[in-house]
Parts: C-alpha cells; structure tokens; sequence
C-alpha cells in the first residue's frame, strides 16, 4: 500500500499512466457498456419505437449520473491530495462522507422524481412522439430509478479506490455488475419478454452488486484508507472543498443531461410529424452509444492522470505535475483523432449504426450513419478542453475547471441548438451542425488559461522551486 504513494511520487509518467489507466479504462467502459448494451438488445430486438424510448429516458439517467462525479469524483480528488499530504484522518472523513452523502441525496431525489415522471419526460420531448415510444420511456424510467442509490455508492466507492491507489479492486467492481448486466439483459429482455424494462430490471441487480464488491473490498482491509462506521457523517471542513472540486464534472454532465434533453426537444419541436420526430431521437440513441464507446479510452486516459495530477501537486512535486501535464496533451489528443476517425470516415458510421439498429430498418441506419458523421466531424479538436477540465480539477482549482467544463455545452452549444434552426431551412442537418460549430469554439477559449498554468510550472521546474500557483481572476 505505501509502495503505492511511493510510486506516484516517484514512478516513470508513462508506466504510471498505463497502470492507472488501463483499469480505469476497463472499470469505464463496464459502466458506460450498460447503456451500449441495453441500446443493442433493445435496437436489435425490439424495435425503433423501443430504442427511442430508451433514448427518452436517457436525460433523467444522466441527471441523476451528474451526481455521481459532484460527491464521488470531489472526494475522490480531494483523497489524493490529502494522501499526498499523510493526513489519514482526513482520508477516512471523506469515505465516510462519500457514503452518507450518497445515501442522503439520493433517498431524497428518487421520490421526486416518481411523482413527476410525465412531466420532466414531457420536458425531453416524450409526449410528441409515438405512443409506443413513449410507453417504453416511462416502463424503463419505472423499474431502473430504484437502484441509483446502489448505483453511485459504487461508482464513488470505486473512484476512491482507484485514487489510493487501487485500480485493480476499483475495476473490479465495474467487472462485477457489467459481467451480470451482460448475462441478464437477454434473459430478462427476450426470455422473459420484458422488453426495455426487462434491461431496466437487469441493471438493478447489477448494481446491487456492484456496491456490495465495493464494500467489500473495505470490509476485508484491502484498502489503504479504512472505512470506520463512526466516520461516516457529513463534515463541514471537508464537504465544501469536496463538492468544489466534483462541481466541474457534476456541471459538465448536467449540462449533458441538459443538451441531450434539449436536443431530443428540439427534435420534438422541428421534425414534421411522430414518426420522422421518433426516428431523429433514434439516431440520436445510437448517436449517443457510439460516442461512448469510442470516448471511453480518452476518459480512461484522463481518470489515470488523476491520481499523479492529484497526488503530486499535494506533495508540492511541479516538475512532475509539468510532465504528467504534456503526456496527458499527447495522449488525448491522439485518442479524440481516434474517436474522430472511427465516427467520421466511412464505412465506420454505417457499422457503429448497425451495431444499434436491426438490418429490418436501413433507412434509419443510414439516417444515423449520416447524424453520427456529421455531429463529430470536429471532434478531433477537444483534447485541449478535455485535458484542462481534467488537470484543474485534479489540483483543486474548481472555478477554472467549471468555467471550461461549461464552454463547450452550456456556453456555446446550447444556445447554437435553438439559433441554427432559425437560420437553415433544413431543420435536422442544423440541429446535428451545432455540435461541431461548439467544439472549435470552445477548444479556442481553452487554450489562454491552459497555456498559462503550463507556463507557471515551467518557471518553477527551471527555477526548482517549490512555489505556489498564481492566482488567476477564474480562481476568485
């Protein structure tokens, strides 16, 4: 376990990042394959009307995703830091208050959001759209809603593992419930005929499991941080911090829900009539699932750089932060031309559609082939707004790391969605344009602070003085 710290002090970059990485990047894909796989089963065998349902429901899971990374990936940066410091105490805090927030938040949550199911679906465009769609949006939101509380212990109790230096046992509880969701999607889907909520069923039992393997791994002293029933409670020296540091991807991934919520609604609002509006919010599910499979190896990337960002800069180590810094930058890069390669050249948009649509429907794999290249045709360009977002909320900047979080959705996207329509007469093509149009600009707005902060870490790696970051007006 001390060989562990030891190694983020003072291992290779390169090995280091593969041997954070390439766990991280197994336990992110297994989650993020849950909805790729209920997307396959359900496109494959029940239909467009249940894939676009499924597609619906899609901005109340992400909603309540975003709370994940607020109370998980916080704590889980502020873990790193406090290891990199030897304040144990405070270590065993912020496990204990990871769990009770989670517990806390989410009993509240899910009831709401029971007595308001019809309305926030109405919200995401469900009531334009076929009865059938619809009908499979509200099945599947009725059964899944119930394990979310499973659901981000042990997604939290998984960041935390992986941030102490455990990326095999953080993986491993991905491994579980992904292995179970796997095996019982078909059965629950087809076998028993359930449809879209025999996956919702699936991934229920799923995460209970998942959550159990995480405490397990607590219960059997595998950790380095001991997980102590007195320790969990929220703390008022450690929770504002904590949250500070998970409000970037927490306001990231609400912004998706947001985006995802709007575009669906914007779909709802142009297209002429139920069947082509069900169609467009089809190709935006399969549009969806293949950004998450081919996205997944650049996420896995910037959850690996985590812990060395985290852990170095809480030892005060800026030639190493320096480092870690330019191979994350060649890194991500490389792996978003990637993304851009297999969502944009052809024949790979066709394949990707065909993975989620059933070959009874060509028309509306062609209609996804065509929507997934044109909506990633700039992809290519965001490492530098991925990367930045990642590295400032390592190191405990939150305001600069929320302001580049929100650039590329809630700043520019966003409003391009609803103005683009009122422009071109061809209402889907602008819809999917905005996406584009919002990566160059926000990787443009990314580059000055970026630069900035890399400029400071070469100054104090010349000078070989520990000094502290300078504050900047996004730090206020």
């Amino acid at each position: 376990m001390k060989g562990n710290l030891e190694e983020l002090a003072k291992g290779n970059l390169g090995r280091l990042l593969l041997k954070y990485s390439w766990p991280a990047l197994v336990a992110m894909t297994l989650n993020a394959l849950y909805a790729v796989v209920d997307r396959v089963f359900i496109g494959q065998g029940c239909g467009v009307d249940a894939m676009a349902g499924l597609q619906l429901a899609m901005p109340v899971v992400m909603f309540l995703t975003a709370f994940g990374p607020l109370i998980g990936v916080g704590h889980a940066a502020l873990l790193s830091i406090k290891l990199g410091a030897n304040d144990r105490v405070a270590c065993e805090k912020i496990l204990g208050e990871t769990i009770a927030l989670k517990v806390l938040l989410f009993g509240l949550l899910i009831p709401a959001i029971y007595l308001l199911l019809d309305t926030v679906l109405a919200w995401c465009g469900a009531d334009r759209v076929t009865p059938g769609a619809y009908a499979a949006a509200k099945s599947y939101l009725q059964v899944v809603l119930a394990s979310h509380v499973f659901s981000h212990l042990a997604f939290g109790l998984s960041a935390l593992l992986r941030a102490e230096g455990g990326a095999i046992r953080s993986m491993m509880c991905m491994v579980v419930g992904f292995g179970l969701n796997l095996v019982l999607d078909p059965i629950f889907i087809f076998g028993f005929g359930l449809g879209v909520a025999g996956a919702a069923w699936a991934t229920n039992i799923a995460m209970v499991a998942s959550a159990l393997w995480a405490f397990a791994s607590y219960w059997r002293g595998q950790a380095v941080v001991r997980l102590r029933l007195r320790r969990i409670w929220i703390y008022p020296e450690l929770v504002g911090r904590a949250l500070a540091i998970g409000l970037a991807p927490f306001l990231q991934q609400l912004m998706s829900a947001v985006i995802v919520a709007s575009l669906q609604f914007a779909f709802a609002k142009w297209m002429p009539d139920a069947a082509s509006r069900t169609a467009e919010i089809a190709s935006l599910g399969v549009f969806n699932g293949a950004l998450i499979l081919v996205f997944m190896p650049m996420l896995g990337c910037q959850q690996g750089l985590q812990p060395i960002f985290g852990y170095n800069w809480g030892a005060r180590n800026f030639r190493r932060v320096l480092g870690t810094l330019k191979m994350g930058f060649g890194v991500t890069t490389a792996l978003c031309v990637f993304a851009w390669v297999i969502q944009v050249v052809p024949p790979f948009p066709t394949w990707l559609a065909r993975m989620f649509v059933s070959g009874e429907n060509p028309d509306i794999i062609a209609l996804a082939a065509h929507d997934l290249a044109l909506a990633n045709c700039m992809i290519w360009c965001i490492s530098i707004n991925v990367l930045a977002t990642t590295y400032f909320q390592s190191i405990g900047k939150p305001m600069v790391a929320i302001v580049l979080s929100m650039l590329r959705q809630g700043v520019v996207l966003l409003p391009i969605v609803w103005f683009l329509p009122h422009v071109l007469d061809d209402k889907a093509f602008a819809i999917w344009l905005s996406m584009p149009v919002s990566d160059v600009l926000c990787n443009l707005a990314t580059i000055p602070p970026l630069l900035l902060h890399a400029r400071f870490l070469a100054r104090v790696r010349a000078r070989r003085s520990p000094e502290a970051p300078p504050r900047t007006d996004l730090d206020e």
